[in-house]
C-alpha cells in the first residue's frame, strides 16, 4: 500500500509528547505548591504550639512560685514576730500573680485545643519538609537554576540571623536591666533593714541577691551580647553581598560583560564563606573561655 504523504503522524506524536510533558510539569508544579503550603502550615502550627507551651510552662512556674512565696513569707512572719499579717502586702502581690498565671493557663489551654501536640507538630513539619526536598530532588534542576534558587534562599538566612540577633540582644538587655535594678534595690532594702532579726526586708534582700548572681552567671556563660554582635555582623555582610550582586557593584562589577552565571558563582562562594565564618564563631563561643575565644571581640557596650 502506498504511503499517504498527507499523513503527518510524526508531528502529531511529537505534539502529543510535548502536551504530555507540559501536563506533567504542570502537575509537578501543582504538587510542589501544595507541599510548600503544607510546610508553611506545619511551621505556623509548630510555632504557635511552642509559644503556647512556653506560656503554659511560665504560668505553672509563676503560680507555684507565687504560692510558695506566700506560704514561706507568711510562715517566716509568723515565726519571727508571731504576726502573719506582717506579710499581708506580699500575700496580696503573690495572690495577684497567682490569679494572673491561672488566667494565662486557662487562655493557653483554650487557644491550643485545635492544635496538635509539640511532638506531632514537629513530626508533621519534618514529613512535609522531606516531601518538599524529595520533589526538589526529582525535578533535578541544572546548576544555574540551583544558583538562582540559592540566591532566593539567602533572604531567609538573613532574616534568621537578624531574628536570632534581636532575640539574644533582647535577652542580654533584660538581664542587664535585672542586674542594674536589682543592685539598686539591694542597696535600698539593705539601708531599710536596720535590725538583725529575720524580716521581710532580709528575705527580699536575699532573693534579689540570688537573682543578680544568677543573671550575672547566665550573662557570662551564654555570652548573649557576643552572639548578637556576630549574628548581626554576618547578616550585614550577607545583605551587602546580596545588594552588590543585584546592583552589579563591588567585586561583581567585572561580570557585566561576562554574564550573570559567573557573578552568581562568586556570590554563592562568598556567602558560604560568611556562613562558615559564623558557624566557626558560634563553635568558639560555645567553648569554655580558657580554651578558645572568638577571633574578633565585639566592641564594649
Amino acid at each position: 500500500m502506498a504511503r499517504d504523504f498527507d499523513d503527518d503522524a510524526t508531528r502529531r506524536m511529537r505534539d502529543a509528547d510535548d502536551l504530555t510533558h507540559a501536563r506533567r510539569r504542570d502537575a509537578e508544579e501543582r504538587i510542589y505548591v501544595v507541599t510548600t503550603n503544607l510546610v508553611i502550615d506545619a511551621q505556623e502550627k509548630l510555632a504557635r504550639r511552642r509559644w503556647l507551651d512556653r506560656i503554659w510552662r511560665g504560668g505553672w512556674a509563676v503560680s507555684w512560685l507565687s504560692l510558695l512565696t506566700a506560704v514561706i513569707g507568711t510562715g517566716i512572719a509568723w515565726l519571727a514576730k508571731g504576726d502573719p499579717a506582717r506579710f499581708l502586702v506580699g500575700d496580696l502581690i503573690c495572690g495577684a500573680l497567682l490569679l494572673l498565671s491561672l488566667l494565662a493557663l486557662v487562655g493557653a489551654r483554650f487557644a491550643g485545643r485545635g492544635l496538635p501536640t509539640l511532638q506531632r507538630a514537629e513530626a508533621q513539619l519534618a514529613s512535609a519538609r522531606e516531601q518538599m526536598w524529595q520533589q526538589k530532588v526529582d525535578r533535578r534542576p541544572d546548576l544555574p537554576e540551583r544558583r538562582h534558587l540559592y540566591r532566593e534562599e539567602v533572604a531567609t538566612a538573613i532574616e534568621k540571623y537578624q531574628a536570632d540577633s534581636r532575640r539574644y540582644r533582647r535577652i542580654h538587655n533584660s538581664l542587664q536591666s535585672l542586674i542594674m535594678i536589682g543592685s539598686a534595690s539591694t542597696t535600698t532594702i539593705a539601708a531599710l533593714d536596720t535590725g538583725r532579726e529575720l524580716t521581710w526586708q532580709s528575705v527580699t534582700l536575699t532573693g534579689i541577691s540570688f537573682a543578680i548572681t544568677v543573671a550575672a552567671m547566665f550573662t557570662g556563660y551564654y555570652k548573649f551580647r557576643e552572639r548578637s554582635y556576630f549574628l548581626q555582623q554576618t547578616a550585614d555582610a550577607i545583605e551587602q553581598e546580596a545588594n552588590a550582586v543585584t546592583l552589579g557593584i563591588g567585586p561583581y562589577s567585572k561580570f557585566e560583560d561576562v554574564g550573570e552565571v559567573e557573578a552568581l558563582k562568586m556570590f554563592t562562594q562568598r556567602v558560604e564563606d560568611h556562613r562558615n565564618e559564623q558557624r566557626r564563631r558560634q563553635q568558639q563561643l560555645d567553648q569554655p573561655a580558657d580554651q578558645a575565644a572568638p577571633s574578633s571581640q565585639p566592641p564594649a557596650a
